[in-house]
């Protein structure tokens, strides 16, 4: 395959900038969480000192510790205060006042997912907690520790990330209050917001303020937002209105000031030009044009406007999602009363060296030791997985992987991955010689990027693979395969699982994946996510038919066979997803007693901010498309009902739900659905119907609600297989 090379470079490698002078001290074999700590490494004061609602783990899966050793290979002494008790300031002062600045996240998962079902029942457990505890992290968890900071240390400069910063950083809608929030930045009182994967702009924003740069001077970061009163100098500005008119997007200008459309010799001859006498004379050349989306911004409806008016919202997320891709994405301004957020266009992707060097820090790659014993579920699931690549393409309206890790693929070099499996053998307690997982966001993306500069760096779609593949899209699967094989001949290495979500519309474009997949790296069942069976719901999740689906099983179950091995797939959906009309999950149901599919758990949908279906989900408009005009009323499951039964549908099976979907089938006309007979969904009320009434039943007397883990256990003929994977699919 040829190489693909990537016009989406920054100016500044990571690690090229000069070393802050506290490298003298060395790299630390866990970063400090306690002036003991911070006394045995011989540091007066730490740099930086990073909050965050997770629990330490000093592992390139989780967020807090990847930030730490990035600045820490950068210089900087960097402490971290884990999980602190945010009920005063105290906890905040533990490591004393940072020389440069507060980094503040909330952790891997936003603090509200983490801590709220998707019928907003608070949870009792944290994956990210030691010993699965919950109610170790603030509700809005930025906000509240960055409100914290400010009472112990005022005028430290404070800089808010990771997912729930990124996911908020203008005007969004908020499931939880049912309303339109203001952007974080204004709520948490933080000095600048980064998003996306923060490593670029983090050290860019440290080694500034290192150099005596103010914040009110680091404005103009990538990947960065900020509040002014006014558009930074030498930018241009457009209404968002002038961008966003009837029909599609306005497509990107050609910065080279020419169409790519030839003339042939005869429209020459009649335009009575002499093709030899002209191609005789001096070259002029002329000075590159600016390209037209550089130093440029949009100015988005204002948060008194997008807060009570629906299709202005919906306008000012189209405009967002349009400006995602960092090649030619414009800075957004949007006001908020008299002061504005400013959001500079997305920070360049990490080239592979880059990525490389990033996982190729020293890490311990277990919990810090003042956990003891302590079992932190999320750090045993992913303890002998590896991480590939980084990003997402797919675009689909609820996950927020493109809003947050953009959709340019990032991947490591095979030599990096192989070494961490190295590692893994090596260092992880206990390790039996089985990686749980090669993948990431998706399992099989790893290297695919766009064919073709010019597209890869102008291109507005949302997706590259919706509604079918782009003709510019890489589908050839060689590099995961090689990784595949060479991860396999590792010493010491019995079994590579593949535990990431398998995108099947890609798998089935290059068979020869899907038969090395099958054949060495299925562990009985393996889990793909088609969400949905029917055309509506589905073209509002951007996610392909089910005719995709069928290839892929096709070719599963042909390998499977070859292999001599009995292996199963295992679909999971989501119920109440906007788009979805009730008759759409009594037609998902049939096809899961027709395909003999029982879930034991269900994913109902659920809001994140940000994303696309979240709009959908509250304005009731399809924002995938233009809103100026359009028509189109789309139908929201809402309301603890009709969510509650969208989800028995989806489980047919518990008798629990059986009166529940009785009704509502009588009610849609559909009475024949009732019965014993095989096409039937749902039985008649017998005589022991009242010996289930008690089943699925919680506290007092309530449904008992499933808890949204962002992944589904099913049941197969008398099998029940459990499917890992993460809560949030934003964080997917």
């Amino acid at each position: 395959m040829a190489k693909i090379m990537s016009s989406l470079k920054a100016e500044r490698a990571l690690f090229s900038y000069p070393k802050y002078w506290a490298e003298c001290y060395g790299t630390a074999p866990f970063l400090p969480t306690t002036r003991e700590e911070m006394d045995a490494l011989g540091w007066d004061s730490c740099d930086i000192i990073i909050i965050s609602g997770d629990a330490y783990v000093d592992h390139p899966s989780f967020g807090m510790a990847v930030i730490g050793r990035v600045l820490e290979a950068q210089g900087f002494r960097v402490g971290i205060i884990a999980q602190p008790d945010w009920q005063s300031k105290d906890a905040f002062m533990a490591l004393g006042k940072p020389n440069l600045f507060f980094g503040v996240t909330a952790g891997n998962m936003d603090s509200m997912i983490n801590r709220y079902t998707a019928e907003k029942r608070m949870r009792h457990d944290d994956a990210y907690t030691p010993g699965n505890v919950g109610g170790k992290r603030p509700d809005r968890a930025v906000m509240i520790y960055s409100q914290r900071l400010r009472e112990a240390y005022k005028g430290v400069p404070i800089v808010i990330g990771g997912i729930e910063a990124s996911l908020r950083r203008i005007a969004h809608y908020d499931y939880w209050q049912e309303k339109v929030r203001r952007s974080i930045l204004f709520d948490s009182k933080a000095d600048i917001l980064i998003y996306g994967n923060a490593e670029r702009p983090l050290v860019e924003v440290a080694h500034r303020i290192a150099a005596g740069e103010t914040m009110d001077t680091i404005q103009d970061i990538r990947g960065t937002a900020v509040i002014r009163k006014e558009p930074i100098p030498g930018w241009r500005g457009s209404d968002s209105t002038a961008i966003d008119k009837i029909g599609k997007i306005d497509p990107i200008p050609n910065p080279y000031g020419a169409d790519d459309v030839g003339c042939s010799k005869s429209e020459f001859k009649q335009a009575g030009i002499d093709l030899k006498a002209e191609a005789a004379k001096p070259i002029t050349i002329q000075p590159a044009r600016p390209k037209p989306w550089e130093k440029t911004y949009v100015k988005l409806p204002a948060f008194e406007q997008v807060s009570v008016n629906k299709p202005l919202y919906a306008h000012a997320s189209r405009i967002l999602h349009q400006e995602t891709n960092p090649g030619c994405a414009r800075a957004l301004f949007q006001r908020h009363g008299d002061r504005y957020i400013w959001v500079n266009p997305p920070a360049f992707p990490l080239e592979t060296h880059e990525m490389d060097d990033v996982f190729g820090l020293p890490y311990q790659r277990i919990p810090h030791p003042s956990y003891g014993d302590a079992k932190i579920p999320a750090y045993d699931m992913i303890k002998t997985s590896v991480n590939i690549m980084r990003g997402c393409f797919g675009g689909c309206s609820f996950c927020s992987i493109t809003e947050h890790e953009g959709r340019i693929i990032q991947s490591r070099s095979q030599e990096s991955i192989i070494d961490e499996i190295e590692q893994i053998r090596d260092k992880v307690p206990g390790f039996t010689g089985v990686i749980s997982d090669l993948g990431g966001p998706t399992a099989n993306m790893y290297k695919l990027r766009c064919t073709s500069k010019k597209a890869e760096s102008t291109c507005r779609r949302l997706s590259c693979v919706y509604p079918d593949i782009c003709k510019h899209m890489d589908t050839d699967h060689t590099p995961t395969i090689d990784l595949y094989k060479k991860a396999r001949e590792v010493k010491g290495i019995k079994k590579i699982l593949i535990a990431s979500g398998v995108r099947y519309d890609l798998a089935v474009q290059d068979p020869r994946y899907v038969k090395e997949l099958v054949t060495h790296h299925v562990g009985g069942y393996l889990k793909i996510a088609p969400e949905h069976t029917e055309d509506g719901p589905l073209s509002k999740m951007m996610k392909p038919g089910m005719g995709a689906y069928d290839q892929f099983k096709e070719l599963f179950d042909k390998y499977s066979k070859e292999a001599g091995k009995k292996q199963y797939l295992i679909p999971y959906f989501i119920s109440a997803h906007p788009g979805t009309k009730d008759e759409d999950m009594v037609n998902m149901a049939l096809w899961l007693k027709s395909n003999d599919f029982k879930l034991d758990q269900v994913q109902n949908f659920y809001p994140s901010p940000m994303a696309n279906a979240t709009t959908i989900y509250h304005t009731e408009m399809n924002s995938l498309r233009n809103i100026k005009n359009n028509k189109e009323q789309v139908p929201v499951p809402k309301g603890a009902r009709q969510r509650r039964l969208h989800k028995a549908i989806l489980r047919y099976h518990d008798p629990s739900g059986w009166p529940m979907i009785r009704e509502a089938l009588r009610s849609m006309g559909k009475a024949n659905l009732i019965g014993k007979g095989p096409n039937c969904l749902v039985p008649e009320e017998g005589r022991d119907e009242k010996a289930h009434k008690g089943a699925g039943k919680g506290r007092g007397g309530r449904p008992a609600l499933t808890r949204h883990t962002g992944f589904s256990q099913f049941k197969k003929a008398n099998t029940k297989p459990k499917v890992g994977g993460n809560r949030q699919r934003a964080a997917r």
